[in-house]
C-alpha cells in the first residue's frame, strides 16, 4: 500500500515536470543537485575516516597537480597546496566533521523538501542565506569565479524554493478546507 503511494507520488511529480512549470522543474532539478551534493559529503566523510593523514594529502596533491595543468592560476589549486603542506589529522577531523555534518543536513533537507514539510522550506532558504553570506566573506578574502557562480545558483535556489513554498503552503490549506468541508457534509 505505501509503494503505490509512493509510485503515486513519482507519477505526479513527472506529470508537473511535463506539464512545463519551469519554476517547479527548476526547483526539483536545483533540491537533486543539493541533495546529491549532500551524498557526495556524506561519502567522502566516510572515506575519510578510514584514510590515514599521508594518504589524504597524497590524494590533495594529486588532485592539486590535476587542476595545476589545466589552469595554474587557480586560487582553489593554490588552497589545496598549502592546506596538503600543513596536513595534520586535527585537519582531517574538522574536514570529516564538515562533509558529514553539511552531507546529512543537506540530505535531510533536502528528504524533507521532497516530502513538501512545510517548515523545511523556511529552513532551507535561512540556510542558503548564511551559505550566501558566508561565500560572499570567501570571495573577498580569495576572489573565485566558481564562488560567484555557486552563490548566483544559491540565490536562485533562494527564490524557487520561496516560489514552490508559497504553492506548496495553498495547496495544503486547500486541501484542509476541502477535507473540512467534505467532513461537514457528511
Amino acid at each position: 500500500m505505501k509503494n503505490t503511494g509512493r509510485l503515486q507520488e513519482l507519477k505526479n511529480r513527472f506529470k508537473n515536470l511535463l506539464s512545463g512549470d519551469i519554476y517547479h522543474i527548476g526547483f526539483e532539478i536545483g533540491i537533486l543537485l543539493k541533495g546529491l551534493n549532500g551524498v557526495f559529503q556524506i561519502v567522502g566523510g566516510v572515506l575519510m575516516l578510514f584514510m590515514s593523514p599521508a594518504r589524504v594529502q597524497e590524494i590533495m596533491v594529486w588532485l592539486a597537480q590535476s587542476e595545476w595543468a589545466e589552469e595554474p592560476t587557480d586560487s582553489i589549486v593554490k588552497i589545496i597546496i598549502g592546506l596538503s603542506q600543513n596536513f595534520s589529522i586535527d585537519l582531517q577531523n574538522f574536514f570529516i566533521l564538515y562533509l558529514l555534518s553539511h552531507g546529512i543536513a543537506k540530505s535531510f533537507i533536502v528528504y524533507a523538501l521532497l516530502k513538501r514539510k512545510l517548515w523545511a522550506y523556511p529552513l532551507s532558504m535561512m540556510l542558503l542565506i548564511a551559505f550566501i553570506i558566508y561565500q560572499i566573506y570567501k570571495y573577498t578574502i580569495t576572489p573565485s569565479v566558481f564562488l560567484i557562480l555557486l552563490t548566483i545558483f544559491d540565490i536562485l535556489m533562494i527564490v524557487l524554493t520561496y516560489i514552490e513554498y508559497t504553492r506548496v503552503k495553498k495547496r495544503q490549506r486547500s486541501e484542509i478546507k476541502f477535507n473540512e468541508t467534505t467532513d461537514e457534509k457528511r
